[in-house]
C-alpha cells in the first residue's frame, strides 16, 4: 500500500532539531513520492525540496506566535489531514504526545523522534506515568543517542531505535571562507565561542560568570551566537560586570562555521540535551571542546572525555578549572581534538539517513 508520509513539526526555529529536520526531510523526498509537512512556519518553505508540500495556516499571525499557539493550530491541521486521507504515516518531530493521541483516534501509524533528555521535561512521577502510557501507543520511537535510549528505558520502560544525527560535512566544507575575518577574536586571547538559543536549558549565564572570574587570570574573549528570551538578562549581566571588552553577543548566523573555525575553544553549557549538532560541527572543525556532562549526548560525542573536556553539570568552579587547564595544556587538548575528529564517522550522513528511510519503509 503506497502511503503518504506526513512530517509534523509545528514550530520551526533555529537550532539542531531544525538542521536535522531539513536534512532528513530533503533526503526522504528522494525515497518517497508523497511527503507533506505540517508546520506553522511557512517562512521556512525555501529550506525544503520543491516536491515537499507544506500544510500551514495562511495567516502570518501564526509565524510570530509561541509554541503553544503553533501546537494548537497544527494539531488541527493534522486532524483535518487525517480526516481527508487515513492512508498515511506520520513522522513527528515535535509535540509528540498530542500527535500520538490524534493519529491513534483514527488508527493511523506514527513514528516519533525524541531529541532531548527526559530529565528536562519529564520531571515528576505524574508526567512520567502519562508519557509512559501514551508513548507506548506509537509504532516506533527514534532517539538520537545510545544514552537517550537508556533513559527512555529507565523513565518509560520503552525500547527505542537509535539513529544518530546525520552530519553533512559537505555543507561545512563549502561554507568555510579562507579570507573570513573576525575582528573580535585575537591571537593574544583565548578565544571561546558558544552557540545556542537563549533559554534556561542552554545555561549561557554559567559561561558569562566564568568569564567574569577568569578575565583577571588569563586574557580571554567570548563570542555568544544565538537569540531568545534571555538576551536582555545576558546584556544586563555583561554591562553590570563591565565585560563588554571580553564578551560579544551576535545574532544566530545561517553560516556559523567561519566563526567556530576562528575560535580556540567551543563551550557547551547545557543543563540537558539530546545529541547537540553543534558539538559535531565543532568536532569536525577540530576545535577544543569543553562541555557540561549533561544528559544526554555530550559524553557520547566526546567519548567519555577522550575527545574533549567534560565538566560537572551546572558547576561554575569545574568549568573555570577546565578552561584554565586547556589554556595551559595544549598538547593534551590537541590529542583530544584528534580523537574526536577520528570518531566523526559515527555520524555519517548517508548511513544515518538510510536508517531513517529503512525505518519508515518498515511501516509504510
Amino acid at each position: 500500500m503506497n502511503k503518504k508520509l506526513i512530517i509534523f513539526i509545528p514550530s520551526i526555529e533555529s537550532g539542531g532539531v531544525e538542521k536535522n529536520l531539513f536534512t532528513t526531510t530533503n533526503y526522504l523526498i528522494t525515497k518517497f513520492k508523497k511527503i507533506e509537512l505540517i508546520t506553522a512556519n511557512y517562512n521556512f518553505k525555501n529550506k525544503f525540496h520543491k516536491n515537499i508540500k507544506l500544510i500551514t495556516p495562511k495567516a502570518q499571525f501564526w509565524v510570530r506566535r509561541n509554541r503553544i499557539f503553533k501546537y494548537f493550530i497544527c494539531l488541527l491541521l493534522l486532524f483535518k489531514t487525517i480526516i481527508n486521507n487515513k492512508n498515511i504515516l506520520v513522522l513527528s518531530f515535535q509535540a509528540n504526545l498530542y500527535a500520538i493521541l490524534i493519529v491513534k483516534i483514527f488508527l493511523v501509524k506514527i513514528i516519533i523522534r525524541a531529541n532531548s533528555s527526559p530529565s528536562g521535561w519529564a520531571n515528576n512521577y505524574f508526567k512520567i506515568l502519562i508519557y509512559r502510557i501514551i508513548f507506548r501507543l506509537s509504532d516506533k520511537i527514534i532517539v538520537n543517542s545510545k544514552e537517550l535510549k537508556k533513559e527512555f528505558l529507565k523513565y518509560f520502560l520503552i525500547k527505542t531505535k537509535v539513529i544518530y544525527n546525520p552530519l553533512n560535512i559537505s555543507i561545512i566544507q563549502n561554507s568555510i571562507k579562507k579570507n573570513f575575518k573576525n575582528n573580535f577574536f585575537n591571537k593574544k586571547f583565548l578565544n571561546i565561542i558558544t552557540i545556542g538559543r537563549f533559554v534556561h536549558q542552554k545555561n549561557h549565564l554559567l559561561i558569562l560568570k566564568a568569564i567574569k572570574i577568569l578575565k583577571e587570570k588569563i586574557p580571554i574573549r567570548l563570542l555568544i551566537m544565538g537569540q531568545g528570551q534571555l538576551l536582555t538578562e545576558y546584556k544586563n549581566f555583561i554591562s553590570k560586570n563591565n565585560l563588554k571588552k571580553e564578551i560579544k553577543i551576535i545574532n544566530y548566523k545561517k553560516n556559523p562555521y567561519n566563526f567556530i573555525k576562528k575560535a580556540n575553544i567551543f563551550i557547551l553549557s547545557s543543563i540537558y540535551e539530546g545529541l547537540p549538532n553543534v558539538l559535531l560541527e565543532a568536532q569536525y572543525l577540530k576545535k577544543i571542546i569543553i562541555s557540561s556532562n549533561c544528559s544526554t549526548g555530550p559524553k557520547e560525542i566526546l567519548l567519555n572525555g577522550k575527545a574533549g573536556f567534560l565538566f560537572k553539570n551546572n558547576n561554575l568552579n569545574d568549568l573555570c578549572k577546565k578552561i584554565i587547564f586547556v589554556s595551559q595544556n595544549k598538547k593534551i587538548a590537541n590529542l583530544k581534538i584528534q580523537n574526536g575528529y577520528k570518531s566523526i564517522y559515527r555520524f555519517d550522513y548517508n548511513k544515518n539517513l538510510h536508517a531513517y528511510s529503512k525505518t519508515i519503509k518498515e511501516l509504510i
